[in-house]
């Protein structure tokens, strides 16, 4: 099988198994009741948040005052580029916060041995979850055994507890390549997919969201990211089927105070 004939074979596969879904739920439950979901409290959201800092010129300062605000709201992570995994480790330790690291960020087009070499070494220095991002041209080009190994050898890199998260770069993805990432992902052993880097415009969408967690079903993990700047959209995305949030505006999204700004 070419890898031409292989892409429609996935593809076809997956709509398939989202149209039996949706007529299941369809079934089931009135369309409003599948939609309808309760709310939730600043310190239940605070919960699926990734407090996240990635701009290449934030300092020192800027680092303190991230670990300062997730201790203060208790989010579920801080998320930084791997160069200062050390610093918010040794700000964080004992109390409970993850420390998670992006790996091949923002691009995702470095070589896998240097990926797998940047995961190790976050790991090493206190990171527990990854953030990676896949190789979109490979995946534009049809390249899925590249995509994939890709994945694993950063899976390979990781310890038992750690987790990993795909970053497939919703904004640059046709809806069929973004279900060909998911299901490589799911196929790589990723515990995550997330949606976006949030460097290349674009963002979290509760129709990117819906269409993900259709394609990995109810265990994998869904991370929306990328321009979620308020907490009626943070809800939204959770009610997609979001159990993970990345932000740079958290303390906003909580607190509903406004915001102009990403990452």
């Amino acid at each position: 099988m070419d890898q031409n004939e292989l892409i429609d074979k996935i593809t076809k596969e997956v709509m398939e198994r989202i149209n039996a879904q949706n007529k299941s739920q369809s079934k089931d439950m009135p369309a409003e009741k599948q939609i309808s979901k309760p709310s939730m409290t600043p310190v239940e959201l605070a919960q699926y948040i990734d407090h996240t800092l990635l701009k290449p010129e934030a300092v020192q300062a800027q680092f303190e005052k991230l670990c300062e605000e997730a201790v203060k709201y208790q989010f579920k992570s801080v998320c930084v580029n791997s160069s200062w995994v050390p610093f918010v480790t040794k700000k964080l330790r004992g109390t409970g916060i993850k420390i998670c690291s992006v790996i091949g960020f923002p691009l995702g087009e470095m070589d896998t041995r240097s990926k797998a070499f940047e995961a190790r070494s976050a790991i090493n220095n206190g990171a527990e979850e990854l953030d990676m991002v896949i190789n979109v041209g490979a995946l534009k080009s049809g390249n899925l055994k590249l995509v994939e190994e890709d994945i694993r050898a950063i899976k390979r890199a990781c310890r038992t507890k750690t987790i990993l998260k795909v970053i497939i770069e919703t904004v640059l993805l046709t809806e069929e390549e973004k279900i060909l990432a998911c299901e490589i992902s799911k196929k790589a052993g990723a515990d995550f997919v997330k949606t976006s880097t949030g460097f290349l415009g674009g963002g979290a969408t509760v129709e990117d969201i819906l269409l993900m967690r259709r394609i990995v079903g109810p265990k994998m993990g869904v991370k929306a990211s990328g321009a979620i700047r308020d907490y009626k959209q943070a809800v939204a995305l959770i009610n997609a089927g979001a159990n993970r949030l990345g932000c740079g505006s958290s303390v906003a999204v909580i607190t509903g105070a406004a915001v102009s700004g990403g990452y």
